[in-house]
């Protein structure tokens, strides 16, 4: 049991799109990531998705709808629902979803990652 600095955890990397283990707990996976730019339209058949924004702003975009998620907010996407996340600029993320979670869901590409490194 050791406590997590979220700051420090983030200074060690600057890629996006690409979600970083931090902690694991009943099943679940607490990531952390950087956006920037448009990601891929995708969904998850199984699994929901919270996003918990720690610094920055980004929208995300849904067939119906765009809901705008700002510096200590976060937003749950439902199992199911096709999403795709937009960032103007670098943005910060927490995640916290199933260690079954693929980063782009039923859309294999480029950006999939499937092997995520620990920090």
């Amino acid at each position: 049991m050791d406590k997590i600095n979220i700051a420090e955890k983030l200074s060690l990397f600057n890629d996006y799109w690409n979600p970083r283990i931090i902690a694991t707990l009943n099943g679940q996976y607490v990531k952390l990531v950087k956006f920037k730019g448009e990601f891929v339209w995708h969904k998850h058949d199984n699994e929901d998705e919270m996003f918990f924004v720690i610094k920055g702003l980004f929208k995300m975009e849904f067939c119906d709808k765009t809901i705008e998620i700002n510096e200590n907010e976060f937003l749950v996407v439902p199992k199911g629902v096709e999403h795709r996340p937009v960032a103007d600029n670098e943005v910060s993320v927490m995640l916290f979803e199933p260690n079954t979670t693929l980063n782009t869901g039923n859309t294999k590409g480029e950006l999939t990652k499937e092997n995520l490194e620990e920090i």
